[in-house]
């Protein structure tokens, strides 16, 4: 693997991590604007049910984690990284600029709800292009990341959370925008919004990839030129991809279906990498194999929990969270960003530092204090609903707080999980592995939809009173927190004998 020299490195770091870091802030940009409006938009404007917009979320979530596997594999054996994030950009800007494609709002007609068909497909088409672009951008970019640092390179980790607040700095300003100008001037033009932020990502990657040094080019750049019926191999898999959307834009409209689906192929990776970590691997290389495996299974019970943020938490602080008068829902988003923004360059040198005096916390122990984090935050919301106001507004410290806790369990996890699948995975599978992490995620997030819909609060009467739907929320609130402090404690407890298998 290329180590870069210190001569050619800018603060400390080679150049093309700040290619990256930029690419993927305006990817970030498209991502989590559009994600600030999605259940509102859902809920508000196609008068989609609670659980039934808490479902498509999720699926569209789980999705948006999912298909990096497959974008991983051909990225691994055909494209290279380098193509493959260029045309997952292009998809991605089709997508977020369909979005604002809007149509006439749902109306209820004599006790049933009627949506305009032509942009109800439309929008779940522009879903689609947005699940399959990340599908060959996401997993791949990351890659690219961990091939910039050579064996043993102190600086992986840091460079890391790097990476890590570029995509926070576009989550946390995307947040702000789209979210203000979709709720209050129209979704159109939150939507458009994160487009224009996808289409400065794509140039932003054309023009900086020389600073990537060789990396991420097509394995065999030969064989992409085959040609079969007139057709090079390239543009094969270009021709399938866009057949694939339309498959995801079937899916999505089936999310029972799609859950099933979802199971059987997690299940199906899982043995797949279990057998290869067994047949393919010597002792060393299976053992952290398989370890990273499990970890990866845990990081579902915090990713399913923290992904309630862009549902049943977005919902929950549009009705009972006190915001004044100029913020809206959407925007609350931002500050799970802002906090990264704030807090990653201390969580970086804390870790140095800690590596340096030789007592840095190990990667499972840094899940287990994530996944409890991620439970205290739940705790805090329970605790701000018992000084909620008779309307049942609760004050809005209490959800600052909450984002400030799960952040610091992000900040635990999530860096260091990216970091942890590039230094552990056996190299001819490293892209696939990435995927497989964001497989874990996929999951979760569908889990998370079906957590949120547990959460849905029926307005089919007309509105319901604070108080209400206060009780419903907090109910759940308060299980979800105890399972995950109790699940983040047994990880700490036993951190030390997965650690072992992983050095």
């Amino acid at each position: 693997m290329m180590q870069t020299s210190t001569a050619s490195t800018w603060l400390g770091h080679p150049p093309g991590l700040f290619v990256l870091f930029a690419t993927e802030m305006w990817e970030r940009f498209s991502y989590y604007g559009m994600r600030a409006l999605l259940i509102l938009y859902l809920t508000k404007h196609w008068l989609y049910a609670d659980g039934q917009a808490a479902m498509i979320y999720g699926s569209y979530a789980a999705m948006v984690y999912a298909v990096p596997v497959l974008g991983g594999m051909i990225a691994d054996r055909y494209l290279g990284l380098r193509k493959a994030i260029i045309f997952g950009a292009v998809l991605l800007v089709v997508g977020h600029l369909g979005m604002a494609y809007e149509g006439p709002p749902a109306v209820v007609m004599a006790g049933t709800v009627e949506r305009s068909v032509q942009h109800e497909q439309a929008f779940y088409l522009a879903l689609s292009f947005i699940i399959v672009g990340v599908g060959f951008l996401k997993a791949n970019i990351s890659t690219i990341v961990g091939g910039l640092y050579g064996e043993g390179d102190p600086r992986r980790d840091g460079g890391f959370t790097i990476f890590y607040m570029g995509i926070n700095l576009g989550a946390f300003v995307a947040t702000l925008l789209c979210a203000y100008l979709g709720e209050t001037y129209g979704w159109r033009y939150g939507f458009g919004l994160a487009g224009i932020g996808m289409v400065i990502g794509l140039l932003t990657f054309l023009l900086g990839s020389k600073y990537l040094v060789g990396l991420g080019l097509p394995p065999v750049p030969m064989a992409l030129a085959a040609r079969r019926f007139g057709v090079s191999l390239e543009h094969r898999i270009y021709a399938c991809a866009v057949l694939f959307v339309g498959l995801i834009w079937f899916a999505i409209q089936n999310t029972q279906e799609m859950g099933v689906v979802l199971t059987l192929f997690t299940g199906v990776i899982t043995a797949y990498v279990i057998w290869f970590s067994i047949t393919e691997c010597s002792a060393q290389e299976r053992d952290r194999m398989l370890a990273m495996l499990l970890l990866m299974f845990l990081s579902v019970v915090f990713w399913a929990l923290f992904e309630q943020a862009g549902s049943s938490l977005t919902l929950f602080t549009d009705r009972n969270v006190d915001r004044g008068d100029f913020l809206t829902a959407g925007m609350f988003g931002s500050l799970n960003s802002l906090f990264i923004i704030l807090f990653a360059p201390v969580f970086a040198l804390l870790w140095v530092m800690l590596a340096r005096a030789q007592r840095e916390p190990s990667t499972p122990m840094k899940f287990g204090v994530a996944i409890f984090l991620v439970g205290l935050g739940f705790y805090a919301l329970v605790l701000g609903a018992a000084y909620a106001g008779p309307n049942g507004q609760v004050a809005v410290v209490w959800l600052v707080l909450m984002y400030w806790l799960h952040t610091m369990g992000e900040l635990c996890l999530s860096p260091v999980g990216l970091s942890m699948v590039t230094k552990l995975s056996v190299q001819r599978v490293a892209a696939m592995m990435m995927g497989v992490w964001f497989l874990s995620s996929a999951f979760a997030a569908y889990v998370g939809g079906w957590i949120a819909s547990l959460m849905a609060i029926d307005t089919s009467g007309g509105d319901v009173s604070g108080t209400a739907s206060l009780a419903v929320y907090v109910t759940v609130f308060e299980k979800l927190g105890l399972l995950a402090v109790l699940i983040g404690i047994g990880l700490m407890l036993i951190s030390s004998s997965i650690a072992k298998r992983m050095r």
